[in-house]
């Protein structure tokens, strides 16, 4: 499907704060992608290989990597208004 997102979320372990970025990601999704989206979590304690391959420095990283263009966020995707401009999507108008 050509307007499904791709998102990689990038932890380190289960911590608060990868906890907390999970879920901010689950909800924006479910609030803003409606069945239009896949995530991957990928921890990078697990699987250290796929993190030095992506340049991945800091967690939580999330990279969207379709639609292009590939976009990079770092941090727990608290702030809701800029993570979905950064993601280029649409936001919702409450009535």
């Amino acid at each position: 499907m050509r307007d499904r997102y791709l998102l990689k979320l990038y932890i380190t372990g289960y911590t608060p704060r990868s906890q907390q970025a999970i879920s901010n990601l689950i909800q924006l999704c479910e609030l803003h992608l409606k069945n239009q989206h896949e995530i991957i979590i990928i921890d990078v304690l697990e699987q250290p290989l796929v993190a030095e391959a992506e340049k991945i420095l800091l967690t939580p990283t999330l990279i969207k990597e379709f639609p292009l263009p590939k976009v990079r966020i770092v941090g727990d995707l608290s702030d809701t208004p800029t993570v979905l401009l950064d993601l280029n999507i649409p936001q919702e108008r409450s009535l």
